[in-house]
């Protein structure tokens, strides 16, 4: 059985070696990635899934402004190899993209395939006039309005804006002055 719950501290290196395995040694190049680097996930949206108490999937979302509006990006989003064929990642989107609602969050931003994500209501539209800060297909940059027109009319950068990790502020010099 697969139980789905916060994420456990205790759970970070087995995390980011799973994602090594999903995504290989580029996956710290994209740049969904370099939103992420030096950031905390957003608060209360961080999930992993476990079989008999061990990670066999993870999903986070991240805090950003998307042309000067708030929203998220959802990602990594990645399930065990041997573990792929039970609808995890599915589950883990459906139970994310709930508790963002939940905590009022208006709108989610994702760089994935299409033809998966559709089917939780992601689609193009609601990206058109964002701007991501690096190289993204444009055919793989969707969105997602809780509230309607959320991301719709929005114009301009896609920021990072979450907090800051201890590691990223550590040696006197905090990144947000040095950027």
């Amino acid at each position: 059985m697969i139980h789905i719950d916060a994420e456990k501290p205790q759970d970070e290196l087995v995390r980011d070696a799973l994602l090594d395995r999903a995504f290989g040694p580029g996956r710290h190049a994209k740049t969904c990635q370099r939103l992420r680097d030096g950031r905390e996930p957003a608060e209360g949206l961080s999930f992993g899934a476990y079989h008999a108490g061990v990670l066999v999937g993870t999903l986070r979302f991240w805090s950003l402004q998307a042309g000067g509006r708030d929203a998220l990006m959802l990602g990594p989003l990645a399930v065990e190899e041997t573990h792929r064929t039970f609808g995890i990642g599915a589950t883990l989107i459906r139970v994310g993209l709930a508790r963002a609602a939940e905590l009022g969050h208006k709108g989610v931003l994702l760089v994935g395939d299409e033809p998966y994500y559709t089917r939780f209501g992601f689609s193009k539209s609601p990206v058109q006039g964002l701007v991501m800060p690096g190289p993204v297909d444009r055919a793989r940059f969707l969105g997602l309005e809780f509230e309607p027109g959320a991301l719709a009319e929005a114009q301009g950068a896609v920021i990072a804006t979450g907090k800051f990790t201890v590691e990223s502020t550590l040696g006197g010099c905090d990144r947000r002055l040095a950027a």
